[in-house]
This record gives structure tokens, sequence and C-alpha cells, in this order.
């Protein structure tokens, strides 16, 4: 949130672009071999001469991907880092650099982006990644943060959406559906909050799906356990937009159907607890939450083996021929399609 009112505040305009960006970066320091040259000149240079070089980027609008009335700005630096990494490690890629581009409106000081930017550098050092650039402009729409991550991979490494054939086992890490709850939770207690402002609520049971929803962790270790494992997936992409739409876009990208086993699909005890809470049901709260930013990928069956006793990995269903289509099989052994009905941006 915000800072608090009584404190001293001090306006952007007494720094300028330039001086914001030198402010807000005085602490930066580069770590990645890859990295020539950072912060401080027209570009940055990189010299990729490991593999080939992985590029992905988000763009975060306030009142669209986050309510600061509930976000604090340090836990949006770090979740707007790691959103991005999350997309690097679904090419089976390593993360080396980001840079960050910011519009504010004037209500932001800048004791507040001093907020922001701590969290941008603290998810910067936990995954060993170099912020290295960006741009600062105004804005008349509150705050728009723009990440850009850069990642590199050896090219018979690197894994794409296009690659699942019939009969790959359907793998995913982690436990599905705590951000979205997470964030019901939220807006909940902000509702409670606008009616009864002087109400402190009791978040202590909620803590794990809560910190889902407001830092969630890239799955960087996923790639480097498959390496040890000597397992390669034919096809991977990460969980922002729900399971089953990320279960859709594999099977459009390869040409193939799939069947999910909803009694396969993993739950932490506070998602199912919570669900209770709000009468909802955990399956479809798994398949259409989103945000949980773990690993969905396939591997074929002979690596069965090598897999089958990790918990970090669950084996959730398999691919089937195209014509057969994507069903979910329920826990009654009856089919539904499977439709992609998460988080749409355009909505």
């Amino acid at each position: 949130m915000l800072a608090d009112k009584n404190t001293k505040k001090t306006g952007l305009e007494t720094l300028g672009e330039f001086g914001l960006i030198k402010h807000l970066t005085k602490n930066i320091i580069t770590h990645q071999s890859t990295t020539l040259k950072g912060i401080g000149d027209d570009a940055a240079i990189l010299s990729m001469e490991e593999g080939k070089t992985v590029i992905s980027t988000d763009l975060l609008v306030e009142g669209v991907h986050f309510d600061l009335s509930y976000m604090p700005l340090k836990h949006l630096g770090y979740k707007a880092v790691v959103v991005n990494l999350s997309d690097i490690y679904a090419m089976n890629a390593l993360a080396t650099q980001i840079t960050v581009s910011l519009a504010v409106s004037n209500r932001f000081p800048l004791e507040a982006l001093e907020e922001l930017y701590s969290g941008v550098q603290l998810a910067a050092e936990t995954y060993g990644v170099d912020l290295i650039g960006g741009d600062t402009t105004s804005s008349n729409k509150g705050m728009l943060l723009s990440i850009t991550a850069i990642g590199i991979a050896k090219e018979e490494a690197i894994c794409y959406r296009n690659g699942a054939k019939p009969n790959d086992l359907l793998v995913v890490s982690g436990d599905l559906g705590g951000a979205y709850l997470g964030l019901q939770v939220l807006e909940r207690e902000k509702q409670v909050f606008k009616v009864n402002p002087n109400n402190q609520p009791d978040l202590s049971p909620y803590s794990y799906i809560i910190e889902r929803q407001l830092k969630p962790e890239a799955r960087k270790d996923i790639g480097s356990l498959l390496q040890q494992l000597e397992v390669k997936p034919s096809s991977m992409i990460d969980i922002s937009d729900g399971l089953s739409s990320e279960i859709l876009h594999l099977c459009a990208q390869s040409n193939v159907g799939c069947k999910l086993f909803e009694d396969k699909i993993p739950l932490d005890p506070t998602v199912i607890q919570t669900c209770e809470e709000f009468k909802l049901d955990s399956t479809t709260v798994a398949l259409n939450g989103g945000e949980d930013y773990e690993l969905l990928f396939t591997i074929d069956q002979e690596d069965y083996p090598k897999i089958k006793a990790n918990p970090n990995l669950t084996v959730i269903g398999h691919m089937t021929e195209p014509s057969e289509g994507a069903h979910l099989v329920t826990r009654a052994n009856t089919q539904i399609a499977l439709q992609a009905q998460g988080w749409n941006a355009l909505q």
C-alpha cells in the first residue's frame, strides 16, 4: 500500500526522469557473465554465446492486474518480475536479465517507488537475474508496470508448446488453485474494510493461499530437477491463465487431445478448506483460477519411472489422438469437454 500519510513524501518532480532512474537503481549490481553493460547507457549490451536467446514481456495495469488497496508495492515489484521469469522457465531456459518500465501518476511519491523497486531487486537477487534497463514516464491512469525477461538455453533443451504426442503423460508441478482463492479472501476482506475500517481481519488461516496470490514463486527448480532426472519434456507451458486454458494451448499447438483426471489434480488442504468456506468447487477453481505459475508439461511414458516418486511432480492425465478432443474425466468416470474459462486479458 502507499506510504503512511504522516511520513515525509518526496515528489518525483524534484528528481526528474534521469535522477529518478539513478536513484532507484543506485544499488543494482550485475552478476551474469552475459551482461556486458547494464543500466547507464543508451542500451544494454549482452553476450549470449552460450546458446539461444529467449525473451518474454508482460504489462501489468493498476485496476486490471493488481489492486493497491491490498497489494503492497514491494510485493507488486517482486510478483511482476516472477511472472515474467516463469515464462522463461516454461521454455526450459535459464533467466539471465530483466528490464523494468514504469508509468506512474503524481499520487506516487518517491518513497512508494523505492518500495516497488525493493521488490524488483529482491526478485532479481533471489532468481539470479540482472536488472539492465527500462524506462520511466508519467501516467494519468495510476500505475503501469512492464517487465521484459531475457534468458538463454541450448537449442536442444528448449521446450515449445507444440511437441506433445498422443500417449504422452501430462505432468504438473506443485499444487493448483491457491492464488485464485487468495484473491477471493483479499477481495472479501476489502469489502469488509469498506463497511468497518476498524476491523482487523485474522488472515493467518489463509497465509499459504494469500502468499500464492501476493508473492508467487516461479519454478526455476523444475528445469534443473528434470535435467537431473534425465527427462526432456516434449512440450511445456506455465499456468498463468488456469489449468484448462493451458492444457488447451498444448493440445492446439501440438495437435493432440487430452484426458485430464479430476482425482489426480493436486490441491493443498488450505485450498480444499477455503473452497468449502466459499462454497466453491475445488476442481473448477483449479481449472479456471490461474496465477499459480506452476509448470505444466508432457513427457514420454518411458520416463514415468524417473518422476513417479518425486513430490514436486504429479501426473494428472495423458495426451490422446486429436479426434478424441480434450476432456476432464470426473471422479464419477464421466467425461466433460474442457473449456478455457480462465483469465482473458482482453475482457
